[in-house]
């Protein structure tokens, strides 16, 4: 009778633990050394994303590769996945600024919203008035920053995310921040030698001539076999 109990309680905590759900890495995101990290901190390989959000083929690899990145690699543990800036002007700056707004947490989905909008804040940057380009160029650099993303409407994708004007407004005003962002663009191109984007650094190397879902799903998906 104590033999029949006893497999009885092994089997009811081997089916304990085969229930138990497998982690979804995708939930896990922190923030470090400039940089969001999503996946698991711990999995076997590190995939670096080197991005800005005024580059028409950054755009195009979010919208080709968000599903199946996240899904196939990120979300098993297989990969943990590095969003990295590239930042090419105060527009790129102030769009960086915006989607670092807030909580780690928030991040990845700020980071897709805004690279979706891109087509519809490019037509409204091509349609600018002089007024407002005067106001770009005039006061301080906080000023011009608030003025870039109204103008853009980068603050109603934002506003779109749940963020308020006022938090946005103190997000821009923050030199500090912006200078942080600018020194780390700086450093992060001349350690790895990033001279387009997207680039993509895998386990360390730069993966050469691959700047889109294309090229980089060739490389990754031997890693999920």
């Amino acid at each position: 009778m104590k033999t029949v109990r006893a497999f009885a309680l092994l089997a009811a905590s081997a089916f304990a633990i085969a229930a138990t759900p497998a982690p979804n890495w995708n939930t896990t995101v922190a923030e470090a050394d400039g940089a969001h990290r999503v996946g698991n901190p711990a999995a076997d390989h590190s995939l670096i994303e080197f991005v800005s959000y005024t580059c028409p083929h950054c755009a195009t690899f979010e919208q080709q590769s968000e599903g199946a990145l996240k899904m196939m690699f990120v979300h098993p543990g297989t990969l943990s996945l590095e969003v990295r800036h590239t930042v090419r002007d105060v527009v790129d700056l102030t769009a960086t600024m915006l989607t670092r707004c807030g909580p780690a947490d928030k991040f990845f989905g700020n980071h897709t919203a805004m690279m979706l909008a891109q087509p519809d804040w490019f037509a409204k940057g091509r349609s600018l008035s002089d007024a407002q380009m005067t106001r770009w160029r005039s006061g301080d650099p906080a000023s011009r920053r608030r003025a870039i993303a109204q103008d853009l409407g980068l603050v109603a994708v934002m506003e779109s995310r749940g963020y308020q004007p006022a938090e946005l407004n103190a997000c821009l005003a923050d030199d500090g921040a912006a200078q942080a962002i600018l020194a780390q663009s700086q450093a992060d191109s001349e350690k790895f030698g990033i001279r387009a984007t997207p680039s993509f650094v895998l386990d360390g190397e730069l993966l050469d001539g691959a700047h889109g879902w294309q090229q980089l799903s060739q490389t990754l998906t031997p890693l999920a076999q």
